[in-house]
């Protein structure tokens, strides 16, 4: 049995055991923190930013002056018809798109009013008639008394006025009588023209005043396509005599136009000058309100730089460029001389032989490093045809070892 003085010899080893795995536990503790701290304090190098883009060499080339802008295709002529007369349309005998010919009836007011109106004056025309009959009988008879000698001349020559009166109200209403038989037949509106209904304004049951337009013919033939100028290029427009017009429909037929009218005055609401060009006789599978655009251009005996529009920045107010210089990119200000088709002439900042980005200009910063994507196809070709040049001399000198 175990003494009383044996136990505390027991539980002082206990003791230190317990403190030494203390101080062990948190020794690695402190070389874990110092770890994780050393890591933490590792200096991370940073990739450098360097963006692929497309470029194009600028060159100089005769130019053209030239302006695109959208019209629409609409007829020559184009009336607005109405009836000469007030009335009750009764009947309407063309649609929307109607082909008609000269003379044809388009719409019919009600006659009634109108053919009472020709009645009266018909028997307006007849009662003069019959004075004036009686009047120049009158005369007649008065004439034979006076070489007679039965009545005085003061008697013929009154007789004589009054079948010139007589006659002049016979006029008087021969003409009213035509007039109100003209009347009667505007009840009729008819074409004037050969040509296509565009628009129908009226409807049957519907009364409208003399002259107010109830139906729009477009004449058959010659058609233009009307477009807006804006104000900016109204000067150099009247003196491009290049004009070439295309149809969405068919945008690789280029059919030669010209410049028919120009309007001196600009649109209140748009703010452009109204243009009519005029579109060649006999060209097919052109129809009315087709969507088309015209080139307005003239030669340029200034040769300048021609560019796609992608290449093309906007900095602040100014149209700029980004010009490749020495693996960098700078910007660079141009002035736009014109346009044609997908590409823009510029004038100034660029010169002849500069690299110019056309893909990426909205990625780019000033003094950024660039690599060119044609270079970078050709590094890469280059470094897989050294691959294989080796691997071949590589097998070529192991089977001469064997």
């Amino acid at each position: 049995m175990p003494s009383a003085h044996s136990f505390p010899s027991a539980v002082i080893p206990a003791q230190k055991f317990l403190s030494f795995s203390a101080v062990k536990a948190a020794t690695i503790v402190s070389l874990m923190s110092l770890s994780l701290l050393s890591a933490c304090s590792k200096h991370i190098e940073k990739s450098e930013d360097i963006r692929p883009v497309r470029v194009v060499q600028a060159q100089l080339q005769g130019s053209e002056i030239a302006t695109e802008i959208p019209g629409e295709v609409r007829p020559k002529i184009e009336s607005r018809l109405g009836f000469r007369v007030a009335g009750k349309i009764v009947a309407r005998k063309v649609e929307l798109g109607t082909i008609v010919k000269r003379g044809q009836v388009l719409m019919q007011l009600d006659p009634q009013d109108l053919l009472l109106g020709q009645a009266q004056a018909k028997a307006a025309m007849s009662a003069a008639e019959s004075n004036r009959d009686l009047a120049k009988a009158e005369l007649k008879r008065y004439q034979d008394l006076r070489e007679k000698n039965f009545v005085s001349q003061a008697v013929l020559d009154a007789k004589l006025t009054a079948f010139q009166a007589a006659q002049a109200n016979f006029d008087q209403a021969k003409a009213g009588y035509s007039n109100q038989s003209n009347q009667a037949a505007y009840s009729g509106l008819m074409s004037d023209v050969d040509g296509v209904v565009t628009s129908i304004d009226a409807e049957v049951g519907q009364v409208v005043a003399a002259g107010t337009p109830v139906v729009r013919v477009a004449k058959t033939g010659d058609m233009d396509v009307v477009l807006g100028i804006p104000e900016d290029k109204i000067n150099s427009v009247r003196q491009m005599k290049d004009v070439k017009i295309r149809l969405w429909a068919n945008r690789n037929e280029v059919m030669t136009g010209h410049l028919r009218e120009l309007s001196p005055i600009a649109d209140p609401a748009t703010r452009t000058y109204l243009a009519k060009i005029a579109i060649p006789a006999g060209v097919k599978d052109v129809r009315l309100g087709m969507t088309a655009s015209v080139s307005l251009g003239m030669k340029n005996p200034q040769a300048m730089i021609r560019l796609p529009l992608t290449a093309l920045v906007k900095e602040k107010e100014a149209t700029a460029v980004w010009v490749v210089d020495a693996g960098t990119v700078r910007l660079v200000p141009v002035q736009i001389a014109s346009t044609i088709e997908e590409d823009v002439f510029v004038m100034g900042g660029v010169q002849a032989g500069q690299m110019v980005v056309t893909a990426g200009v909205n990625q780019l910063k000033p003094g950024q490093k660039v690599t060119i994507l044609g270079q970078m196809a050709s590094a890469a070709s280059a470094s897989a045809n050294a691959s294989v040049i080796k691997a071949t001399e590589t097998a070529s000198a192991s089977g001469s070892a064997k």
